[in-house]
């Protein structure tokens, strides 16, 4: 069964590194409390339910990837960052969908929301998503920004692509971080 992930253009590529261009999406977000794991468990269930029925006219959606959680933090975008106790949980929804067709969330945490285009440099790995994978791989990505001459702009978003039953060694997870410059130019 595939599942939409949203569309992009790769600007730079080096080695597990990308730079890309992401169109504005739609998507469907919570601020939950905890750290990295709880919250994305928690985000996750509320958000499921909202796509699963429970919305106005009990209509379904269907399922995107990745499962996106962002830390809710202030002051310099570093690794420190992911031991955020509050975190923006978000899933993009299916490309058909805008602000004005989805239909409003019974859950008042949830809310629906257009970001806006953006250019985001990337790293990808597998594995499990843990604490030290995801430090290391935020780490490894601001150090290929700094290398790059780019200038970070946002926090960190830990992207899942996969489902929990995947072997662990077949999981696609990425960081993204959005950094300074026009998308498409």
């Amino acid at each position: 069964m595939a599942i939409e992930t949203p569309d992009y253009k790769v600007v730079q590529k080096q080695g597990a590194f990308e730079l890309r261009d992401y169109p504005a999406q739609t998507v469907a977000e919570v601020v939950v409390e905890g750290d990295q794991q709880d919250a994305v468990r928690d985000g996750f269930r509320r958000l499921a339910g909202y796509i699963f029925g429970a919305n106005a006219g009990a209509q379904k959606i269907a399922m995107t990837a990745p499962v996106a959680q962002s830390p809710v933090m202030a002051g310099p975008i570093t690794t420190s960052a992911l031991s955020a106790q509050r975190w923006v949980v978000r899933f993009d929804m299916p490309s058909r969908y805008n602000l004005a067709t989805l239909p409003k969330p019974k859950n008042a945490d949830i809310r629906l929301a257009t970001v806006p285009a953006a250019r985001v440099a990337t790293v990808r790995f597998s594995g499990l998503m843990s604490d030290s994978s995801a430090a290391k791989a935020t780490a490894e990505l601001l150090s290929y920004i700094k290398a790059k001459d780019l200038k970070a702009v946002g926090p960190p978003t830990l992207a899942q692509y996969d489902p929990p039953w995947t072997l662990w060694f077949m999981r696609r997870n990425e960081v993204l971080i959005p950094v300074e410059g026009r998308p498409g130019a």
